[in-house]
């Protein structure tokens, strides 16, 4: 690999869009250098980069993304940005695991409910059949 690629060649090797490239830019996630119209990806880019992708995927907020990754620039050791990572993430976990808490709370009452409505055209099948049965013997 280059030192430096394009945006074409940097988007192709993280599988997303050039858009979705600038937008990364736009925030400050990256800052590429400009050849005339062109952008120059760095090293320090393309890491940047693929910090942010694995946030993304990790459902960080943009700005926890940008705080997380811009300490790789001012840190003299990796231990106050491990620390930051650790509690993005164990906040992160938390509103996972209330989500998976909340899904499981609703599809007690999604079964709850389904019961109820087979109990119902159980009693109502009878009800019908048995009203069925009267009215063809004339009684």
């Amino acid at each position: 690999m280059n030192d430096t690629q394009t945006i074409t060649e940097l988007a192709r090797d993280f599988g997303v869009t050039t858009r979705a490239i600038r937008y990364w830019e736009s925030h400050g996630l990256v800052s590429p250098a400009r050849e005339g119209g062109n952008r120059i990806y760095s090293k320090r880019d393309r890491t940047r980069l693929k910090l942010a992708l694995r946030g993304k995927r990790l459902g960080l907020s943009l700005a926890e993304i940008k705080d997380l990754i811009d300490m790789y620039d001012t840190a003299e050791d990796e231990s106050t940005q491990l620390l930051s990572f650790l509690g993005a993430l164990a906040q992160r976990r938390a509103a996972l695991e209330q989500q998976r808490d909340d899904i499981q709370a609703v599809l007690k009452e999604i079964a709850r409910f389904e019961r109820q409505c087979r109990d119902m055209l159980k009693s109502e099948g009878t009800e019908s059949a048995a009203g069925n049965r009267k009215s063809r013997t004339g009684s």
